[in-house]
């Protein structure tokens, strides 16, 4: 049962805002986004992320631009809807939760708010959170993760048309934050898009469908999340992170091993046994620095993951010591990182058929 009404399949987010600061820093940028899901907005410090979202929340002075979100106009030559009346939930970095207000009182707040009213949305959406037995505490007495699922609920008891997340684990240490995202992931059960903001790659390759990247103020790639982790001319600089993250299911359970086979477009993979059910699909991530390459496949190796592959690119790395190998892999991309001496022994070049020897992989939803 959805919790808040489906969009239309063709319904989108059109975003095309212009701003300049004093500073020479400016704000350009034109997007065409999915109208469900999570969409990720990934980027180094400066680089826009937040002023995106307060254009898109209104927030921004001086913005101009259009802003549609699934067939409503916020913002045109004709119209600015101030922030009031568009109808979005933000979550920021830190929970901004009333103090003096209980959890509970927080969120009779946001369903005042609410356009209409729905009996069942509030236990749904507690439930979902897992804040049940936070109702009677005060933000005080709240862990950080804590707070921030309340802080989200709130916001989705205000019953948005978009809701926006701004690195809203940004403030979480370690522990908390492999706290909240199970939560996280569960926002698409409310078949509503979200955009989030973030700099950490592996909330991005958890939790995102679509990926947006931006440098100094432009879009830099905008597309399906796989297809761009897969790509090296994304300019997202991610270093020892680099990989790729593909979609697969569970096709088998080898008990005495603790392992599972994994099918995706690419070929197969045995993973850890995570307690999966056989026909479930994992989102996997499939890191460059992981991934090496041979000419022949090899069986006297502890490496099982072995898959045929052609080389499509070769792209130099950050650090001058390594490229990065593009590898189609099936109707799948896989990324490897070796050292430039390598690839000139093995004679890498556009073409060649070579095996993609997987080290590793993390499942990461």
């Amino acid at each position: 049962m959805s919790l808040i009404p489906l969009v239309a399949p063709n319904d989108r987010i059109e975003a095309r805002f212009g701003l300049a600061f004093g500073s020479g820093f400016g704000l350009q940028v034109e997007l065409d986004l999915p109208g469900r899901g999570i969409t990720a907005v990934f980027g180094p410090s400066g680089s826009g992320k937040t002023t995106l979202l307060r254009c898109m929340a209104g927030l921004q002075e001086h913005a101009s631009g259009v802003f549609r979100v699934n067939g409503d106009t916020w913002l045109d030559d004709t119209r600015d809807l101030p922030t009031h009346r568009r109808p979005l939930g933000y979550v920021f970095q830190e929970a901004s939760l009333f103090p003096h207000l209980t959890a509970a009182g927080n969120l009779d707040y946001a369903e005042r708010r609410a356009p209409v009213s729905d009996d069942g949305l509030r236990e749904r959406v507690v439930g979902l959170m897992g804040i049940g037995d936070l109702l009677q505490r005060k933000p005080a007495e709240l862990s950080g993760g804590e707070r921030q699922r309340v802080a989200i609920a709130r916001a989705l008891l205000i019953r948005p048309r978009l809701l926006l997340m701004d690195e809203p684990l940004a403030s979480l240490d370690e522990p908390r934050k492999r706290e909240i995202l199970p939560y996280l992931e569960r926002l698409g059960e409310f078949d509503l898009p979200v955009i989030y903001v973030s700099h950490s790659v592996t909330e991005v390759a958890r939790l995102a469908d679509h990926l947006v990247v931006m440098e100094a103020g432009a879009v830099v790639a905008s597309g399906p999340l796989t297809e761009l982790m897969s790509r090296l001319d994304t300019r997202m600089h991610l270093g020892e992170d680099a990989g790729a993250v593909v979609d697969a299911e569970i096709v088998e359970r080898d008990e005495a091993w603790h392992l599972v086979r994994a099918r995706f477009d690419g070929g197969e993979l045995w993973l850890r046994d995570g307690g999966d059910a056989i026909g479930e699909h994992l989102r996997i991530r499939i890191l460059a620095r992981d991934v090496s390459v041979a000419l022949e496949s090899h069986d006297d190796t502890s490496i099982a993951n072995r898959l045929h592959a052609t080389v499509d690119e070769l792209v130099d790395d950050e650090d001058a010591a390594f490229l990065l190998v593009g590898l189609d892999v099936g109707n799948a991309r896989v990324i490897a990182r070796v050292t430039k001496r390598s690839a000139d022994h093995l004679g890498l070049e556009v073409g060649q058929n070579v095996w993609a020897q997987i080290k590793s992989v993390a499942v990461v939803r």
